[in-house]
Order: structure tokens, then C-alpha cells, then sequence
């Protein structure tokens, strides 16, 4: 096989670290912060309790919002390039607002946590939310930041199965993505899709789905996550009662290896496994070895000579 296009080091994918490097020159560090965002499918707009495998508040460094978003941005923001530094002095930050629905709130707080990201200096913002808390106030806002300074909105998806995500409790189907997914591609924006393989029911057939059906959308970025299994959600309890099975390594890395050749060459694999809090992870323990699941996902693409895009090929007829 000729050598991946969009690769420096023989990576057979498309990964996060080549796209930073060409386009930052360097090395480049998220900082995750936490801007005390709720969710729609936490405060009973469209559901309560979020997704079955939702802690409470998710990110491994993240600190907690406070009243005064601007302050509470700013100051976790500090720290986290106090500890980022200690290895990486001087390297470029992006603020990654990760915990909770980024764009669901109120407008002046939501344009608060974006200027603390800029007057603290960040190299670039990510936001992470859900489609369906994109709206036009939200939307001028997001393009009027991505015209000062790098900006990616990432869209939880999960998967494109509305059977699973009703059974996820996700409270919004692939059609409601599609929609914000649309709206913000329309503006120019550069979006970051996550889906999550091992959900529960899903064979991997479906997962499958998942990855050719978000690959004919031509997203920018992908992230490819392994459902953990955290202590204190409600698949936590699935799980001590055996209703839920998480997937084993080698399973999780031929379906990886195969979602890879759906996804067109172009898109940026800004994750292809999770880093799930020791503190609180209950299953699989194999993922905690994240050195070895990369490994073995790169090993897996060697052997089968294969590459991410190999199999893509573009939705023919009306548009998803």
C-alpha cells in the first residue's frame, strides 16, 4: 500500500497530532475546563438523569463551573497551564470547554466563558454540546469567535441508531443531529463528531452504520470513543447485574480498524480511544492500558495493509 496521505510517521489514520503540527507548527495542549453548563437531558427539558453512562460531570481534569463563569473559566484555565507547563512549557492551549452541553444556557454566559478563553490567550476554543443546542443567537456567536481565533464545536452523536440512543436515554434522534450538525457546517464552522463503540445491544454491525453513515456528512474530525463503564451511572448497575457486557480489546480493535476505512481520508481522528478516570472505572480495565490499544490498533491496520478512507466511498443520491 502507498504511504497515508495525510500522515508524517507511517500512521495509517489521519491522527489530531499531523493536523496540529501542520497547522500550529508545533505541539499543541488541550486545557479542559469546566464552565458549569447543564444539559437538556439533565434539567428535565427533554429528560433527566442524561445518558445511561454519564457521571455527573465528565472530564478527567476538569475543576467545576462557579456563579461567575468568567472568573471560574479563567482561573481553571491558569491551572491548567500551570500543570500542562511542567512538561510542555510554553505550548500552545485550547481551552476545551468539555463537561456539560457548552452552547445550553444563557447567551451572556456562554459569550462570558468564550472571553475568558480569549483574554487568557488560548490558541483556539473547543466546545463541546449536543445538536440540538444550536440555535441562530448561539450560532452568530460561534461564527463571530471562529473569525478571531480557531474554533471547533464538538457534536456528541454517539450513534446513528435511534434504537440505541433511545435506549441510552439520549433524548435526541440521528435526524435531530442532522439538523444542528447542518446548521453549523452551513456557517463554516469546523465540527468534531463523537460516537462511542460497545453501546449497549449494538453488534458491530452497527457501529459500522455509524461510521459509514457520519462518514457521507464529510465531518472535519471524528473522535472515536470505548463506552467505559463508570461507577455510580446507570450502566454501572447494568453492568453489576450482567445486563451489560463491554467489549473485549480485540473486539474493539477490529471494529476500530474497520470504522477507519468508512471515514474519508480528510477527516481529523482527534481520539480513537477514551482515557476513562482510574478513580472511577469499573470496566473494561484493559482500556486503562491506553499505550497498548493504540498499539494494537496500529499493528491491526499494518497486517491488513490497510488505511483509514480505504473503503470510503461518497453517499450517491439525495443527501443523508
Amino acid at each position: 500500500m502507498t504511504a497515508f496521505e495525510f500522515s508524517d510517521d507511517n500512521k495509517r489514520y489521519h491522527t489530531l497530532n499531523y493536523y496540529n503540527i501542520h497547522k500550529y507548527r508545533c505541539k499543541v495542549f488541550k486545557a479542559a475546563v469546566d464552565a458549569g453548563f447543564s444539559c437538556p437531558n439533565r434539567d428535565g427539558s427533554k429528560g433527566t438523569g442524561g445518558c445511561v453512562f454519564c457521571y455527573e460531570r465528565s472530564g478527567y481534569f476538569s475543576h467545576g463551573g462557579g456563579k461567575d463563569v468568567y472568573r471560574s473559566v479563567y482561573s481553571q484555565l491558569c491551572a491548567e497551564r500551570e500543570r500542562i507547563y511542567k512538561k510542555h512549557s510554553g505550548a500552545p492551549l485550547i481551552a476545551y470547554f468539555q463537561a456539560g452541553s457548552n452552547t445550553y444556557g444563557d447567551i451572556s454566559d456562554i459569550m462570558d466563558a468564550v472571553r475568558a478563553a480569549e483574554d487568557f490567550g488560548a490558541a483556539g476554543i473547543a466546545l463541546a454540546t449536543r445538536a440540538d443546542c444550536v440555535d441562530g443567537e448561539v450560532l452568530e456567536l460561534l461564527k463571530s469567535t471562529a473569525a478571531r481565533l480557531p474554533l471547533t464545536v464538538e457534536l456528541g452523536l454517539q450513534t446513528a441508531n435511534d434504537d440505541t440512543a433511545r435506549l441510552i436515554n439520549r433524548c435526541h434522534s440521528f435526524e435531530d443531529f442532522l439538523y444542528g450538525y447542518n446548521m453549523l457546517k452551513g456557517a463554516g464552522l469546523r465540527v468534531c463528531v463523537h460516537i462511542i463503540d460497545g453501546l449497549p445491544h449494538e453488534r458491530a454491525e452497527d457501529m459500522l452504520y455509524t461510521a459509514k453513515t457520519l462518514g457521507w456528512l464529510l465531518p472535519d474530525a471524528v473522535k472515536i470513543h470505548l463506552l467505559h463503564v463508570i461507577k455510580g451511572t446507570r450502566l454501572y448497575d447494568s453492568y453489576l447485574c450482567g445486563e451489560y457486557v463491554p467489549l473485549e480489546k480485540d473486539e474493539y480493535i477490529d471494529i476500530v480498524v474497520r470504522q477507519l476505512e468508512l471515514l474519508p481520508p480528510s477527516t481529523v481522528i482527534e481520539r480513537i480511544t477514551g482515557d476513562g478516570d482510574k478513580r472511577t472505572l469499573a470496566a473494561p480495565m484493559w482500556s486503562a492500558d491506553k499505550i497498548s490499544v493504540l498499539g494494537g490498533i496500529d499493528k491491526r491496520l499494518s497486517e491488513l495493509d490497510t488505511c483509514q478512507g480505504r473503503l470510503f466511498t461518497e453517499k450517491e443520491g439525495e443527501n443523508i
